[in-house]
Order: C-alpha cells, then structure tokens, then sequence
C-alpha cells in the first residue's frame, strides 16, 4: 500500500480546491507541509515577516478570489497566537479564512510543554471553529470540513490545529476532490412577489446592497435592476464598490463612514430593499438617524438570523443576494415617483461640485481630502484599494473611485489599525494584474512596514500612500473636541517610509504639497515597483466619528 506524510496530505486536500497561494511565517511545527508544497511545486508560498500580517493577506486573497484564504501557523504557541488578530478580523469581516495552526505533538500535550497553551479554546470565540485534529486518518477530511465550513453560508474562519507528529506520520494515499459547497437559493418566490409589490407602490424607494453582491458575483444583476427600476442604491460600509462609480443611480456608502446624500436616502426613504447586507452597527449606528424610523423595510440576506435583527423587517427573507435580484428583475415594475428620482439627482449634482472643490483646496499643509481627491482622479478603473482604519481613512471612505468588482478591501466591523498594507499584498497575489493600493495613515503603517520587504521579496509590487499628520488622529479629534485638547499619547513622529522602501529595495516618493499625490501614484503605478509614497497632511484636519461614545466636552 502506498502511504504519504500527513504534509502530503494537506497539500493535495489545498491543490484540490483551487488554493493555489497560501500564506504564512516558516516555523518548525509543519515542515513536512512545507516540503510536501516545495516538491510538489504547485501552490505558492508567500513568507510573511509577522504571522498577524500573514493572516489579513490570506484574508484579503478570500475577498478576491472567493475562495478561502489559507495562512500557516507554522509554529506552535507563539506563532498560532500571533495569528489571533487576523482570526478576529476575518471573523467581523465574515471572510473564508482557513488557519492550519501548527500545535505540539500529542505525546507532550497537557505536560507544560514549551510553548504549549490551549490554542482550541484561544480561537474559539472568535471563529466558526476552532478544533484539534487527534488521528493522522482525519487529517485530510477535518481540513475539507474547514474548507466547507469556511465558505459556507455566512463565511468565516475556521481554525484547525494539527500537532506535529500529525503531519509527519504515514497515511494511505489520498486522491482528494474538490469539497462541494452548498450554495444558497433567491428569496422565496412569494416574498419576491411581495417585495415587488412594495417597490411599485413606492414614492421614495431605495435599495440598500451590501458584501453579499460582492461573494455572489452579483454586480451585473445589481446594475441591470437598478437601470429598469430607476431608483438610488446605496452601498454598505465597506462595499463601495457593490456599483461602479459614476453611475447615474449609485449614491455611493451610507451610514457614519458614507456621504449625506445616501444616508439621507435612507433615512428618508418610504420603502428599503434591503439585499446582501445586515444593517449593521457599521453602517447604522443601530439609529434612526440613518434608517428612517417609519421606512419599509424588506430584507434579504444569506443569514436569517440577521434579517430584521436591529430594523424591523416587514418582509424578512433569507436568499442570495445576487439571485433575489435577479429574481426581481422580472418581478418588478419601475415605480412611480419623478419627485424622488428629481431630488435625488440634485443632491448628487451638490455632492460632485462639493468633492470638486475639494480638489482644488491649495492649504498648506495639504488638506487630506484635496489628497483624496488626487487620488480618486488618478486611479485607474482596474485598481484595487485596500484602506486602514483611522481618521484619514475615515474621511477616504467615500472620497474614492472604484470601478471594477471586488476594487475595496477594509477592515469592516474589526475596525483595526495596520490592516491595509498586508491587505494590498494578498489583494496583489490575487489578481497580479491589477494595480493595488494601499491608503494609510502614519501611525498604521508602523504596524507592519517591514512586510514592505515582503512585497519586495515576493515580486508582488504595490503602492502604499501613507498620509502622515503625525499623530493617531481619531484618537487626538475626540481628545480636542471633548477633553479641552489635552493631548496625551495623540501625537507621534514617524519616520520617514519613503526612505524606507527604498532601504528595502522598493521605491520611495515624498509628497510636499498639493499637486503632487496624484502624479506620484501614476508614477508608482507606472514602475510596477513597491513603492511608498509619503505626503505630510494638515495635522488639524481632522473629523469625529464616534460622538456617541462621549456626552460632553469636558473643558475643566
């Protein structure tokens, strides 16, 4: 009988689905995958310098390709654990990840072995599952159950933890399949009846996309509704480009993080088509302030326990968003109501003359949004943009242009600092095609600069355009505006990332004032070089987002 190492295994279960990349940091707990990958020579290896980093670009590769990311916690106890913030992220985000964590052998378990926690327990909240692997004979099907499990439904993490001596142990020959995943149906054909119904009878619709339309495909069907009912979209937090910008009917992100025109219409709104999206805190604030209380609301999303879970739902319906809307195409009737689509139009006409002048802001320091606007010229349809979080980041929400499918990749509901520039090399190893970018502000990217060298190593050149105001700006806006503007750990200096990149191999850009963002991105582009591109920004240009959090100033 021919046997193969529990390595070997692994790598075809991976070959076998598609996972051509994977991610990772070299530690000695799965060497044996690690040489089952160099001789079998058909998955890619990208060697991250720091497990958490590897994680968001395993993450982001997901987002891109739809199917799950795989990163390796090639190390027992401290290596798994690093990987604990990317673990969380997926898991907000609702992104496929698959964690192989490399744990100690099983004769040394509950011994206080070197290096030894409880990684199971560690991971378990903050995951769809999190479970050790105790035979060499089910180590290939609990890795297809976390492929499946993954990808199925509301996406998510899954970690598998794999001691040792399990991936070095002898198993018969495997010849392992794809893993089929049960994919979700359209709405109900009686709730897409009904939801017809109230779009017809609607004086001010508007339908609500979410991530959904980006994990379905479903952009065309979104776009080809849209243009027959001839009402606003407007898109989720983080999913900006559910439409492509510029569209006549596109109102761009709502919410906190979105634009006045569209959270006015859905705050406005007398019915909302709610398709591939929660109603979220991110995009809500669970507050009437960005959903009407009186709107009608009908709700389609994979996840029913979602459906109508923070606005009442009067239709509630769990079904894929692509497919409900393709659903409606032929359901539907374009709704009477000039007015709306009138008003609609005007603010929109407002909002674009309001962003040009935007970019004609010549204040030095430069203004963040006349870089934001340098930015949004200059990007071509194909890029891809990978956004931190942060107060910089914060205003770019809505000030950019995506144009193709899946061209966004943020941190969602996690929200974390230093996500956007591991994000941009997993975006990149994912379509090698396409330009990546990613915007960060200072204090985000000395988080992971050193992955810059990652980058490098791995030929997968991207952009990063760090907009430096010397500080943790959302941080130091709610210290100015409600602690009398004591500062006290607000402020910081960086160095200069530019020089950096170039210290790394890459290419660096200083940016000294307005005018200079935009032909230093077409540069960057235009080398195909990583390259960092560094522009000090107005140190007073700031926004507060959560007001909630605080009731007062307090000025003595």
């Amino acid at each position: 009988m021919t046997t193969i190492t529990g390595g070997e295994a692994v790598y075809r279960v991976l070959k076998a689905n598609g996972i051509d990349t994977v991610f990772g940091l070299l530690g000695g707990s799965m060497l044996e995958l690690y040489d089952a990958m160099y001789q079998g020579g058909q998955i890619a290896y990208v060697g991250a310098r720091d497990e958490r980093a590897a994680g968001h670009m395993a993450d982001a590769w997901a987002r891109m390709t739809g199917k799950p990311g795989v990163v390796l916690g090639a190390q027992a106890g401290p290596g798994v654990v690093n990987i604990v913030t990317a673990v969380a992220e997926a898991q907000l985000a609702y992104s496929p990840l698959v964690v192989i964590a490399g744990a100690i052998t099983r004769a040394d378990q509950c011994k206080d072995t070197f290096q030894e926690i409880d990684q199971v327990a560690l991971f378990a909240p903050i995951s769809k599952r999190s479970v050790m692997v105790t035979d060499p004979a089910r180590l290939a099907p609990m890795l297809e159950d976390a492929i499946r499990l993954a990808n199925t439904g509301r996406r998510g993490p899954v970690v598998l933890h794999v001691p040792r001596d399990l991936l070095a142990a002898d198993i018969p020959a495997i010849e392992p399949a794809p893993v089929n995943i049960a994919r979700p149906g359209p709405a109900a054909p009686a709730d897409i009846a009904a939801i017809a119904k109230l779009l017809s009878e609607a004086e001010r619709p508007v339908i609500f996309a979410g991530g959904g339309f980006k994990w379905g495909a479903g952009r065309d069907a979104l776009t080809v509704l849209v243009e027959k009912l001839e009402i606003p979209v407007v898109a989720s937090t983080g999913h900006a480009d559910v439409m492509p910008h510029g569209h006549r009917w596109f109102a761009g992100q709502a919410g906190p993080r979105g634009n006045v025109v569209a959270s006015g219409l859905t705050r406005e709104a007398d019915v909302m088509v709610v398709l591939g999206a929660r109603l979220g805190f991110n995009s809500t604030f669970h507050s009437n302030e960005y959903v009407g209380a009186d709107t009608r609301i009908a709700h389609v999303d994979i996840e029913g326990a979602a459906v109508g879970r923070y606005f009442p739902a009067e239709i509630a319906a769990q079904g894929d968003a692509r497919l409900t809307a393709e659903a409606l195409i032929d359901a539907t009737m374009r709704p009477n109501c000039d007015p709306w689509r009138e008003a609609f139009r005007s603010d929109m006409a407002t909002l674009a003359a309001e962003r040009a002048a935007e970019a004609e802001l010549e204040s030095l320091p430069m203004h963040p949004r006349r870089a934001l606007a340098e930015i949004r010229a200059t990007l071509p349809e194909d890029a891809i943009v990978t956004l931190d979080t942060g107060n910089t980041c914060l205003q770019a929400a809505d000030r950019l242009a995506h144009y193709a499918p899946v061209s966004l990749i943020t941190p969602l509901d996690f929200g974390l600092v230093g996500f956007g520039l591991a994000a941009a090399i997993g975006a990149k190893a994912a379509a090698p095609d396409r330009p990546v970018v990613a915007i960060m502000g200072d204090g985000a990217v000395g988080y992971t600069m050193i992955e810059i060298q990652t980058a490098i190593q791995h030929y997968l050149p991207i952009t990063i355009i760090v907009l430096d105001n010397e500080a943790w700006g959302a941080e130091k806006a709610y210290q100015q505006e409600f602690y009398g503007g004591r500062l006290l750990g607000a402020e910081i200096r960086s160095p200069r990332f530019d020089k950096f990149a170039e210290l790394c191999g890459g290419k660096g850009i200083w940016v000294d004032g307005p005018g200079g963002v935009g032909p230093a991105l077409e540069q960057a582009i235009a080398s195909n070089e990583t390259t960092v591109i560094q522009a000090k920004i107005d140190t007073g240009a700031l926004m507060t987002l959560r007001k909630d959090l605080f009731k007062s100033p307090r000025n003595n």
